[in-house]
């Protein structure tokens, strides 16, 4: 079996784990479950429970504990999806191919699934602890979990987005954003997968430092083909950081230069994931597709 059949039937797998922590549709507030579930299931990478899934077992991790985790970091990186589309935000109205939450259940429905799903999220992680009660690794995940997606990660990098757009920004407060917004959640992801597992620490900074490489290259490559790419390709609007005027890497440093750095990025990545003992070679190839996909 070749990479990318490899790689179809591990999302296929991650997608039924998607599936079976999906909230059920029902009661008075089954519009928001339904608008949940919709944004939930509108295809994506799956990348994030991936990297974790393989993570895990990249330090011999063969349990299921893992499985809430890996539901819980989607849903909350599809709750931040949901909201940067909104009309305060980037007023987008495709994603994944599909229309956006709010375009389909109004703005108002769209903002409670956001929320939804970020609450959801956590009620979903806390499920691990009666899989594996003696797991004394859990709790750490849970604080990673919510350090990397909070004030300190992913909403914090957002907040300083969007206080910034419209504004000229310097590269250590792009870099910032792109550490806080985008490599947070990619470094949760890899780092629960390891700790669950029982990586010592060493390995665990070092899971760290690669993966903070892999969602910086991910981020300028993402910049790279919001100018080179088309909405059919993509799956989404392209050129709406030219249209909302935001200082992205391409428009800071030109396109050239930032399709070199995408390379120092992924390089520095894979070395540090090679300096560990432990060897996963389908991780190793999913890190370097997923920094130079097309789409």
């Amino acid at each position: 079996m070749n990479f990318n059949e490899t790689l179809q039937e591990k999302r296929t797998q991650v997608q039924a784990v998607i599936r079976e922590y999906l909230p059920e549709e029902g009661g008075f507030q089954k519009t928001l479950l339904e608008a949940m579930n919709y944004s939930m299931l509108a295809g994506g990478k799956r990348l994030r429970p991936l990297l974790m899934q393989e993570t895990y077992e990249l330090f011999g991790g063969t349990g299921q504990v893992v499985q809430p985790f890996m539901a819980a970091m989607e849903m909350i990186h599809t709750h931040s999806l949901i909201h940067d589309d909104l009309p305060a935000m980037d007023n987008d109205e495709y994603r994944r191919g599909m229309k956006t939450t709010h375009v389909v259940y109004g703005e108002a429905m769209g903002i409670l699934a956001g929320d939804g799903l970020l609450n959801y999220a956590y009620e979903t992680a806390v499920r691990a602890f009666a899989m594996e009660p003696e797991n004394k690794n859990l709790g750490r995940a849970i604080r990673i979990l919510a350090q990397k997606t909070g004030i300190r990660g992913m909403i914090g990098g957002q907040s300083v987005d969007v206080e910034m757009e419209g504004q000229p920004l310097e590269e250590d407060q792009l870099d910032f954003i792109y550490r806080l917004k985008t490599s947070a959640l990619i470094e949760g992801s890899m780092m629960i997968g390891a700790v669950l597992a029982g990586a010592d620490e060493e390995a665990i900074g070092t899971v760290e430092a690669a993966a903070r490489d892999l969602g910086l290259a991910f981020q300028i490559q993402d910049d790279i083909l919001d100018v080179t790419s088309t909405t059919q390709v993509l799956g989404k609007s392209v050129k709406s950081d030219e249209k909302n005027n935001k200082t992205t890497y391409v428009s800071l440093k030109g396109l050239e230069q930032a399709q070199k750095d995408v390379e120092v990025f992924s390089e520095r990545a894979i070395a540090r994931m090679d300096s560990l003992p432990f060897r996963n070679q389908f991780l190793r190839e999913l890190m370097l597709q997923l920094i130079h996909r097309k789409f």
